[in-house]
């Protein structure tokens, strides 16, 4: 009997598929985006997981993330789930999906959830850094994973702004005016600033995000850093709920989706956060 054969003869006596959640890590900088682009033929993060979850399990698959993210952002705990009639085991979904994929992108690890969980209406809040490579002359080795400022940049100054951001907020002036969010409020739980060396690392935790949102908030604290406005500016841009007075967008390089939280029943292992070469 085929693998398919053997696969179609299990899918009729399942009477509900499988559900996995798997957690993807990717760099961003060659694709455009988390989401298939079905009227552009562009390459995206989600296109390369199905196609190859779809050769393991010998059957179509499609995933639902827990946030998309933008060209050239990048995830190192962005989680999925999937349903699937296709009996494999975690070593499977891992290993074999990871032979599928290209080397920028990696399935970390796979886990059996039920039916009740969902990659996205699950998640109770998400987590985003950004970093900021602040020195003299551009990196070359991680070009397309930081954001690369000429500027000193005051770290002090940053911390001072973040405070005025920090809380539940109508965060119109920071979201892309394109955003189809149905509100534009979001409750930001934690906003730290502090230095690695060259790299300036934005850390935030929210219930959800806004497009642009972080992207928008790097753009206001650079300007801050730099020296070209004073910490209270990030308030006023935000008390504003205006995105023409909020300044320029930051680029999408430097931002990873670092962490999701669930309800503990679901018992996913928890993110490292990440991007590796961070010390904490």
């Amino acid at each position: 009997m085929s693998q398919r054969d053997n696969t179609q003869q299990e899918g009729a006596t399942q009477v509900a598929p499988y559900r996995f959640a798997l957690c993807v890590e990717y760099a961003g900088g060659n694709y455009r985006g988390w989401q298939i682009q079905p009227e552009h033929n562009v390459p995206t993060i989600q296109a390369e997981v199905e196609a190859a979850l779809s050769k393991i399990a010998n059957e179509p698959v499609s995933v639902v993330c827990a946030g998309r993210t933008d060209a050239g952002v990048s995830g190192t705990y962005q989680i999925i789930h999937f349903d699937t009639y296709a009996k494999r085991d975690v070593r499977g979904w891992v290993m074999g999906t990871n032979t599928k994929l290209p080397d920028d992108i990696a399935i970390k690890w796979a886990k059996p959830v039920d039916a009740t969980f969902h990659a996205r209406f699950s998640a109770l809040e998400r987590r985003y850094r950004y970093l900021i490579y602040s020195a003299k002359v551009k990196p070359a080795v991680l070009n397309k994973g930081v954001t690369w400022t000429y500027k000193s940049l005051n770290v002090d100054a940053m911390r001072e702004a973040v405070q005025h951001l920090i809380g539940k907020h109508d965060f119109t002036s920071y979201r892309a005016v394109g955003c189809q969010a149905k509100s534009p409020v979001r409750d930001v739980r934690e906003f730290n600033v502090y230095r690695e060396g060259d790299l300036i690392v934005l850390d935030v935790r929210a219930n959800a995000f806004l497009h642009h949102m972080i992207r928008n908030f790097a753009g206001v604290l650079m300007t801050i850093g730099a020296g070209e406005a004073e910490p209270v500016w990030a308030k006023e841009v935000l008390e504003a709920q205006d995105r023409r007075l909020g300044g320029v967008t930051a680029p999408p390089f430097g931002l990873y989706f670092v962490d999701v939280k669930y309800p503990a029943e679901y018992e996913l292992p928890v993110s490292d956060l990440g991007p590796y070469f961070l010390s904490c």
